[in-house]
Parts: C-alpha cells; structure tokens; sequence
C-alpha cells in the first residue's frame, strides 16, 4: 500500500478568481485554482498570520481537476470615482496645499490647482494617502475626481477538485479540519468570492492520479431542479498534476510560494503536467452539501 495520502478539497462557487499574473489596471484569471493561492486558503483557514513561514504546507504536492471549467467572465471595475459625503474638513487631504488655497481664495487670487481638481473640487475622492513626516497627519498627494478604470476577470459557475498529497495524513486531517472551521474567512482568489458548500470532503491513500481515476465528477447544484436538464460533463475531465522536477513538454508556473507577506510576497516556479483523466466505473459518489 502506498504511503502517500490526498485530501480532496472541492472549490466551487458563483465567481472564482486566481491570478497569475495581473497587474497595475488589468487583474487577470488562471483558468483554474494555483497552488500559490490554495496554499493561501488553507493558511487563513489555519489561522497562520501573512508573515508566518509556511512550513509543511509549501510542501504538499498540487492537483487539481477541472470537472466544470467555467466561463470566463469580465467586470468592467472603477477605482475612486464618485464623491465623499463629507465636509472639506472632514477630507483626508493635503492640509499645506489646502491651507494655501484657502488663504489665495480669500485674497482674491486664483488658486493654485491642487491635485487634478480646483479648491471646490475637495470631493474627489484622495489617492497616494500617507502620513505627513512633520504633522504625522494623513494626507493626500492628489486629489482627482475621475476614477481608474480596470479590468476584473473571473471565473463564473466553475467547480474544480483539488487534491493535496503528502506522506503525513495527520497534517492533511488538521487543514481538512480547519477548512471546515475556519480560523479567518476564506475566498476562492478574491474577497468577492465566497466558496459555497463543502470545501475539505475526503482522505484518500493513494497519488493524485488514483484520487482523480476513482472519484466521482463533481454534483451540480442545479442538476435535478425543475425546468434544469441532465448537465453537459466531460466524461475525461482535464487534470494538472504538480510535477516535482522539470521534463521536456512539461509546463511551467510562476506560483510556487516562498513566502507570503504585505509586499507581495516570493514566488519561484513550479512544474506541472497535464492529463485526460478517465473517471473508473466504481468510482466513489459524493454526498456533500453544494
């Protein structure tokens, strides 16, 4: 019997999102759960702060199963537009300029622009706020009352199986516990993101491959209701499996994580390879909440 064991983690909901790559006004979508952002889950559901080593969990080996791929979907996103229902002294701003336009308006003086907007442009919403090095004060170092325009993708109605394989079953009984009792929220990718139903669902012995081969495709929560037809499933779902070094043919990532932290965090890259799973007649079904 092999000494190897996968905990089976399902990662469905409305919107998923897991960025590989987005940056700046462009926030991008991998078509399926990294393993840097998995890895992420099970640290919030742990309870482990941002900067915490990672320890065992950077080693699990990585799989996932896309039993629904879902549809790639686009928000059109606006960053500090609109107005603050404030008053101007309520408005975190940058009180030298705004002290000295002030003065320039009651002298009769036209006012020096402050920002991208007039004195009576106080509204707009503040950017690059920071503490002044003299006052302490927070304060802005523009004030503009058009806002950013970006680019959101995600994924919509996509349910995926993860499997996370690692010699010590305990260690995976403890993050399966811990999913199901979180210590912190968890989200698929985003905060926008909620998961719904079960997420840890079951300990295997066996790889990765044996995990996909003798499970069950994933329910869909629609299948069954009135006025819903039998759903559209490919009976060879893709799956992608980590692979430990790299081969000729073999794709690689940047989302091995390192480390996570508020400066973003250290990455090295990760190879995975990619396989027509053939779901095994016996496979075992699933009795989960959706």
């Amino acid at each position: 019997m092999s000494d190897l064991h996968v905990l089976l983690v399902r990662l469905a909901g409305p919107l998923q999102s897991w960025g590989l790559k987005g940056r700046f006004n462009r926030r991008d979508t991998h078509r399926r759960p990294t393993k840097s952002g998995v890895v992420g889950l099970c640290a919030a559901a742990l309870g482990l702060d941002r900067e915490e080593p990672l320890g065992e969990l950077a080693d699990v080996r990585f799989g996932v199963r896309a039993d629904r791929p879902g549809t790639p979907v686009r928000d059109y996103h606006t960053v500090g537009g609109g107005t603050y229902p404030l008053r101007p002294r309520d408005l975190v701003v940058d009180h030298q300029r705004a002290a000295k336009a002030t003065a320039d308006a009651a002298e009769g003086r036209t006012p020096v622009p402050f920002g991208r907007a007039e004195l009576k442009g106080w509204y707009g919403s503040p950017k690059y706020v920071a503490a002044d090095p003299v006052s302490g004060a927070l304060v802005s170092g523009e004030v503009r009352r058009h806002s950013l325009i970006t680019e959101r993708w995600y994924l919509s109605d996509a349910a995926f199986l993860v499997g996370l394989e690692y010699p010590d079953a305990a260690f995976l009984v403890q993050i399966a516990h811990a999913l199901e009792h979180p210590r912190r929220l968890l989200w698929l990718g985003r905060k926008a993101c909620p998961p719904s139903g079960d997420l840890a669902l079951r300990l295997v012995p066996g790889t990765l491959m044996q995990a996909f081969e003798t499970n069950a495709l994933l329910p869909d929560a629609d299948f069954g209701r009135e006025g819903q037809t039998v759903p559209v499933a490919d009976p060879r779902p893709s799956a992608w499996i980590e692979s430990h070094r790299p081969l000729p043919g073999v794709g690689s990532l940047p989302d091995q994580p390192v480390r996570f932290g508020a400066d973003g965090g250290e990455y090295s890259q990760r190879s995975e390879v990619r396989h027509r799973v053939t779901i095994a007649p016996h496979a075992r079904g699933w009795d989960i909440i959706l």
